[in-house]
């Protein structure tokens, strides 16, 4: 209701605006009147004169209050208030100088009671109409003691103060269902406002692209996501033809018109090569407005449904992993005692097989449960010049190398946010393979870090060895698929996770000398 407050205040303004443009036509023609056509209007006149003397003073009274009006020197209520006691002290005094009761002078205070009640709104009127009503008993009465007015027109008095009465009540009841209406209308049109900026973020915010269409075929909004699908830009607050944007979409709306039947195709839009669902809306209450057309985004629910299936294909194979680590345990330590008892060196070659193969089994259940453990991720700053100094020493101690085999240059300035245990685990397996396909010689395996354009850290790891076809290097970042016999296809899986749950993005590129080089594109180091 108080937000209600300034429309209500400058409606009564306007108002009071009017009923002064109102009283200063009236007292244009009490002017008038008298002054062309004389005693044929007042042949019944007391004097002519006062009559004229009266009319100008409620003029200029008239000229007073508009304005007081325009500079809004008083409070509204207390103008029109000002305004009512003028005009009835005014008409008054014309009917008494007009010829009294019989003039029907005081017929015009029923317009300015009609016009007060619907202004004021409140009972503030009927003690307007009480005071014209005394004021033409007064005038009378002053008429029958002073002059010759006659006593029995008393019930004609009576009647007019009556009817004054009549007329405030029925433009206060008036009023009152006026102020209700505006207050209803304005509750309603807040209401429809806010529905219409929640729809207009809601649809904004859908992945999905939204077209709100009208019969005419004009789309009247759009989102985001209708403008990436269909590659068009909407103009801002302009109204476009849907066969402007998309003739296929003009033509779906038009058959599916004639047959509701249709929706639901599947289709590729000429555009962006994007494939999507089409679905039809109808927005219809009382016969039909338009549609709402919503294009689904296919690729999108395609990769949601994969991420479902991948979320539940972890839980059960990380279930999995746990439930076989015990037995593979009890089995290579049984082994381990069997080819300790037995000195037989055929058996203890079958003895060799089966903890090899357990071994395998064993890292295969690590890197599967570390896929698991992907989204636990505490990023830290790291120094990339430190830390893959230190990743090259523990390299070289576990697979006995010599340091020259890697070539290292980095900027000492790049530094990168991600998980220690990630960044190890990564590199770890990246300069592995790396070393593994080589030729181990001096330079063979190189990592370089260095600043991008954008300001993004990369890091690449290079080798001199054979590099990977091009059938097998789509397939590289797949679980379980391995060139090498005795590896376990998730090593490039898992570097991959771990660098896509820190922000960063790992690819394979064909190095210059004809070897392997992954490149690791970090995200942004904000510290903050």
């Amino acid at each position: 209701m108080q937000t209600a407050a300034p429309l209500s205040q400058e409606n009564l303004w306007r108002s009071l605006s009017l009923f002064n443009l109102y009283r200063l036509i009236l007292g244009g023609v009490l002017l008038l009147v008298p002054t062309i056509f004389g005693e044929l209007f007042l042949l019944n006149a007391l004097s002519q004169t006062e009559f004229y003397w009266v009319a100008t003073a409620y003029t200029l009274l008239v000229l007073v209050s508009v304005l007081t009006i325009a500079f809004r020197r008083l409070s509204a209520n207390l103008q029109l208030a000002f305004q009512i006691c003028t005009d009835i002290a005014a008409i008054a005094s014309l009917t008494y100088f007009g010829g009294g009761i019989q003039s029907n002078l005081g017929m015009l205070l029923l317009v300015s009671l009609a016009l007060a009640g619907m202004i004021g709104r409140g009972r503030i009127t009927l003690l307007f109409a009480a005071l014209a009503s005394i004021a033409m008993l007064l005038e009378h009465g002053y008429a029958v003691l002073v002059k010759d007015g006659v006593g029995a027109q008393f019930f004609q008095v009576g009647i007019l103060s009556t009817s004054y009465f009549a007329v405030a009540w029925l433009a206060h009841t008036l009023s009152k269902y006026a102020v209700a209406s505006e207050r209803l209308a304005f509750r309603r049109g807040v209401d429809l406002s806010n529905m219409a900026e929640a729809n207009r973020l809601m649809i904004q915010d859908m992945p999905d692209g939204v077209l709100v269409v009208d019969e005419r075929g004009v789309v009247r909004q759009s989102n985001p996501g209708a403008e990436r699908l269909l590659g068009y830009v909407f103009p801002s607050g302009g109204k476009t033809q849907l066969a402007e944007c998309s003739p296929l979409l003009e033509a779906m709306f038009a058959a599916w018109r004639q047959n509701k039947a249709l929706g639901h195709e599947v289709l590729r839009l000429p555009g962006t090569n994007k494939t999507v669902r089409v679905r039809f809306l109808p927005v219809q209450r009382e016969g039909f407005w338009g549609v709402v057309v919503v294009l689904e985004d296919m690729q999108r629910a395609q990769e949601q449904a994969q991420q479902v299936k991948l979320a539940a294909l972890g839980r059960l194979t990380a279930n999995i992993a746990h439930e076989v680590r015990n037995p593979l345990s009890s089995i290579s330590y049984a082994t381990e005692l069997l080819k300790e008892q037995r000195h037989d060196p055929a058996q203890a070659r079958l003895f060799q097989i089966i903890l090899d193969n357990t071994s395998r089994l064993n890292r295969i259940v690590q890197d599967v449960m570390l896929v698991n453990r992907r989204d636990r991720v505490q990023a830290e700053s790291l120094e990339l010049a430190t830390r893959l100094e230190e990743l090259i020493e523990s390299v070289c101690q576990a697979e006995k190398v010599s340091r020259s085999v890697f070539e290292l240059q980095v900027d000492p300035s790049c530094r990168v946010r991600f998980d220690r245990g990630h960044f190890e685990q990564v590199l770890w397996n990246l300069c592995r393979n790396a070393l593994r396909y080589s030729q181990k010689r001096v330079g063979s395996v190189r990592l370089r870090a260095f600043t991008a354009e954008d300001g993004n850290a990369v890091l690449e790891v290079s080798d001199d060895g054979g590099g990977v076809s091009g059938e097998a290097s789509q397939k590289l970042f797949e679980p379980f698929f391995t060139t090498d016999a005795g590896g376990t296809g998730l090593g490039l899986y898992i570097a991959r996770e771990l660098c896509d749950a820190n922000g960063a993005m790992i690819e394979y590129r064909r190095a210059l000398d004809g070897g392997a080089c992954f490149r690791i594109t970090f995200g942004s180091n904000d510290d903050s």
